[in-house]
């Protein structure tokens, strides 16, 4: 005749490591700690976009004279009736300069807040 092995359930003890119930306080924290461990990966990779972008930046309060150039594009998309912050008009700045649709962005943004305020 086989034996049989009965499994009994687990102990239950007063110490919080080694108890198999969830601490209460553990399912509260758990939506902290995952937000916290999102935006500490998410802030290592947005640290080399930044640098980027303000390089970018950077290149352009030291060059005004590129500042006004772009404002003249900008105006010139305007007089077509073509927003300077459109798709097309970002994705043609991005590819007339090397840079990212993203960096492109940021620096048509730059550069109409502070050189062409007309611009739309």
């Amino acid at each position: 005749m086989p034996r049989t092995t009965r499994l009994s359930p687990p102990r239950a003890t007063n110490h919080p490591l080694r108890d198999d119930r969830r601490h209460p306080l553990s399912t509260r924290l758990r939506p902290f700690l995952t937000a916290l461990v999102c935006a500490a990966c998410l802030g290592a990779v947005a640290v080399p976009t930044a640098r980027a972008q303000s390089a970018l930046l950077e290149s352009v309060k030291q060059n005004p004279a590129l500042a006004q150039s772009l404002c003249q594009q900008f105006q010139q998309l305007n007089a077509q009736g073509v927003s300077a912050t459109s798709k097309a008009s970002i994705a043609s700045l991005a590819s007339s300069r090397g840079l990212s649709p993203m960096d492109a962005e940021v620096l048509a943004t730059y550069v109409i807040g502070l050189h062409c305020s007309t611009v739309f």
